[in-house]
């Protein structure tokens, strides 16, 4: 005689291996976010929600599957943790909410790792306590950061939150890079040195424009150069980074498009005393009011083509600058690398200004570099050469993708079942 199972014999179906991370980038008034799916790399869905604590606060929701069309609301969204339930109810609404058993974990963008941090790390209240005793050198950015992580804590407490620091691939550098030429005593009470940023662009362009040449990254040397509003480049070996132009502060090394990249350090005493200006005004003026848009009004290098092709002088001359700046840094990581395989352009300028990258690279045929014009004035979202095949060194257009970066990142420590452990401690 046949029996029928009861309910407790029947087999249930197997649980959900947990696939997708959620990728928050927190700034002071903002919120971007993307959730992707760590098998494929798919994207499930973006977000920004922009002023918050304001009254014209908005969010951006875009599902990125099914077709279905970007969600808009407005009204006070009275902070981070406030952005981060609006941001849920957005993914809830498409079948992608905080709750599901199939997110991993929670990966987030933070500026400043110190020397401490050279990997992603599992978020603990230690891990978060020496983030916070790095607010002194990123001010403006890790007090965002610690409060889009504790946020997401408090909402998923249950969840790994993993920090993806923008410092981390360039502690590799050498002390003969990192290091600035002041008191060693003084340097080391305070945390002054060089720390570099756009860490996760550098590490993702860098490994991408070796598989763009068919090399594996430990063969080839590349420099990087990011530009977009905040600009920066690396000099990097056989995939570990030796030198980068950002320092201390984002401050540093290029022309960007407000603030002022290298000038002598003099100008600051000159403006105090000259001028009258409180350190806090010296601040502003060289983070907010320099580069592109203190010298010709326009931070949009659309813009400024446009005022060049108008016979704008000042444009010119901007643009001229911005360039030569460019054309510095490219030459100096040729010497500091000694062989150069590629030279890979990313970001919103360097993905779309075909410009300035014929300008950055004409006249360094002696360097082997060379851009192909045709090539050159394709515009794609997909990683490609614009040297000519007879160029010494590759030239290459790869687009970035930060946020990828901290996915594969996030998903591959959790994954593992571990954080990752700090390099060394700061002292």
């Amino acid at each position: 005689m046949t029996t029928t199972p009861s309910p407790d014999h029947e087999s249930t179906a197997a649980p959900v291996e947990p696939h997708r991370v959620l990728v928050l980038n927190s700034g002071s008034s903002s919120v971007k976010y993307q959730l992707l799916d760590a098998r494929d790399r798919s994207r499930l869905a973006s977000g920004l929600v922009e002023r918050i604590g304001e009254e014209t606060s908005r969010l951006v929701h875009t599902p990125l599957t099914g077709g279905a069309e970007p969600r808009e609301r407005t009204g006070k969204i009275a902070d981070h943790e406030e952005a981060l339930k609006a941001a849920a109810e957005e993914l809830a609404a498409d079948g992608l909410g905080l709750d599901s058993p199939e997110l991993a974990a929670i990966g987030h963008r933070v500026v400043h790792g110190g020397l401490r941090f050279s990997a992603p790390t599992v978020v603990t209240d230690e891990v978060l306590k020496e983030i916070e005793r790095l607010v002194p050198v990123a001010p403006l950015h890790n007090p965002a950061n610690i409060t889009g992580i504790r946020t997401a804590q408090a909402l998923r407490p249950d969840l790994p939150q993993v920090a993806v620091f923008d410092t981390a691939f360039h502690t590799t550098m050498p002390e003969a890079a990192a290091r600035y030429a002041i008191d060693v005593e003084t340097a080391d009470a305070h945390r002054i040195r060089r720390y570099g940023f756009h860490g996760t662009s550098h590490a993702y362009v860098s490994r991408k424009t070796a598989e763009l040449l068919g090399k594996a990254p430990e063969e080839v040397n590349v420099i990087v150069l990011h530009l977009g509003n905040g600009a920066s480049a690396s000099a990097v070996a056989g995939g570990r980074c030796v030198e980068t132009s950002m320092g201390l502060t984002p401050l540093e090394g290029l022309v960007m498009g407000t603030r002022s990249g290298d000038i002598d350090p003099a100008v600051t005493f000159h403006l105090k005393r000259v001028a009258g200006m409180s350190a806090d005004e010296i601040d502003v003026l060289l983070n907010k009011r320099s580069g592109l848009v203190g010298l010709c009004g326009d931070n949009d290098m659309r813009v400024i083509r446009r005022r060049i092709d108008e016979g704008d002088e000042r444009a010119a001359l901007a643009f001229d600058i911005y360039i030569h700046r460019l054309k510095k840094y490219i030459g100096a990581y040729t010497a500091v690398l000694g062989r150069v395989d590629a030279v890979a352009f990313t970001a919103g300028i360097g993905e779309n200004a075909a410009p300035v990258r014929e300008a950055a690279i004409v006249g360094l045929e002696e360097l082997g570099m060379a851009v192909d014009a045709s090539l050159n004035s394709v515009r794609s979202s997909q990683p490609r050469l614009i040297s000519p095949e007879y160029a010494r060194v590759a030239v290459a257009v790869v687009p970035t993708d930060e946020e990828l970066e901290i996915a594969e990142q996030t998903f591959a420590l959790v994954s593992r079942g571990g954080a990752a452990r700090p390099a060394h401690s700061d002292n």
